[in-house]
């Protein structure tokens, strides 16, 4: 008797929703060894976190802070995972996105700039930029063959150098691995600075970039289902040989999709420094473009629900600022990723037992 995985013939349609809701317990349960070590009662710390970033005050705002990048990057990779192009390097474009953001808002446009046109500016740069960076493994994938995972995380490297030579160099103020803050034209507008019409809003730091992945992720939806481009998104991705025969042009949708998605990225790193920290500076992001990866998974590649697991994630962030030790909430993140593979995994192949055929001797 031998175990032999082989794919399904059909998926029950509930699996997929079951295998989700148990690789997530199963994550849980599995972090819960790492919390118990550090001298922490897993209950009361997964209690903490599930308080701090959904039912407190002011969770729900410092939730949708956390879930705005997290949205934008997680639906960059989702046009690429759909393509089956595995973009690794969101982060990457996320910090080229805020790099051409900064530039806009301290060196190529004066602070008397009226904010629409300044907001506006800043958004055209963020995508241009991401896009430009996810442009490069698209090109090397769809001219030379190469594979975009290692391009990409490559990639990835050279946009914290990069940023990194700004925020000490050119850009530095005072030589502290950041840039002076952007003018007040720069900043996005949050819900605190229409608490004098609506008091409920006061303290309130959630800002517009969260309208930019709701609209993104309705845009999204709305072209995978119903456009041309959506379906040979999924027809290239299901089966390359059969799209180009059907006369398909494989080379230019690849590198137009990890435009786009590369673009959606640099989004999220101009949300994070035009409504959340003001400036360019090191380390400002902790990991949204590896996270948006798992946010993705979860939402099962569907634009609409990447909000929903974006604001999730955004809330594990948030209440994860409230344990210790302080590396547990990415931990519990990088278990959750291989436990929702490894669910998706059971989703699409299945074990069987392979009964061994009897063998009949002759004389």
């Amino acid at each position: 008797m031998r175990l032999k995985i082989e794919p399904r013939l059909e998926t029950p349609r509930w699996l997929p929703f079951v295998s989700i809701v148990l690789a997530l317990i199963l994550a849980l349960l599995i972090g819960a060894i790492p919390l118990a070590y550090g001298g922490l009662d897993p209950f009361v710390a997964y209690r903490q976190m599930f308080r701090t970033g959904f039912f407190e005050p002011y969770s729900f705002s410092d939730t949708l802070v956390k879930a705005t990048p997290l949205i934008l990057a997680g639906l960059g990779v989702t046009i690429a995972f759909r393509m089956r192009l595995w973009n690794i390097g969101a982060e990457g474009q996320l910090f080229l996105g805020a790099w051409a953001t900064t530039g806009v808002a301290l060196f190529w446009l004066p602070p008397t700039t009226p904010k629409v046109v300044m907001l506006a500016a800043m958004t055209l740069a963020g995508f241009a930029a991401g896009a430009l960076w996810g442009a490069i493994p698209g090109v090397l994938k769809a001219k030379l063959g190469v594979n975009e995972i290692i391009s990409s995380l490559m990639l990835t490297y050279v946009a914290f150098e990069f940023n990194n030579y700004f925020v000490y160099g050119p850009w530095a103020a005072g030589g502290f691995g950041l840039t002076a803050p952007f003018p007040r034209t720069a900043w996005f507008p949050r819900l605190t600075d229409f608490g004098d019409a609506v008091p409920a809003f006061r303290g309130m730091t959630a800002h517009l970039g969260i309208l930019y992945g709701v609209v993104a992720a309705v845009i999204l939806f709305i072209i995978f289902k119903y456009s041309k481009w959506g379906y040979e998104l999924k027809v290239i991705g299901d089966n390359p040989d059969a799209a180009r025969y059907a006369g398909m042009n494989l080379s230019r949708t690849i590198i137009m999709t990890m435009i786009i998605s590369g673009g959606l990225a640099g989004l999220a790193g101009m949300s994070e420094v035009a409504g959340v920290v003001h400036r360019l500076q090191e380390n400002f992001s902790p990991g949204y473009g590896f996270t948006a990866i798992i946010v993705a998974w979860l939402a099962r590649l569907n634009p609409l629900a990447v909000i929903v697991v974006g604001y999730l994630f955004g809330g594990l962030l948030v209440g994860g600022d409230a344990i210790q030790p302080a590396g547990i909430p990415l931990l519990i993140q990088g278990i959750i990723l291989f436990c929702v593979i490894s669910a998706d995994t059971f989703t699409r192949y299945r074990l069987r037992i392979v009964q061994p055929v009897a063998s009949t001797a002759t004389n």
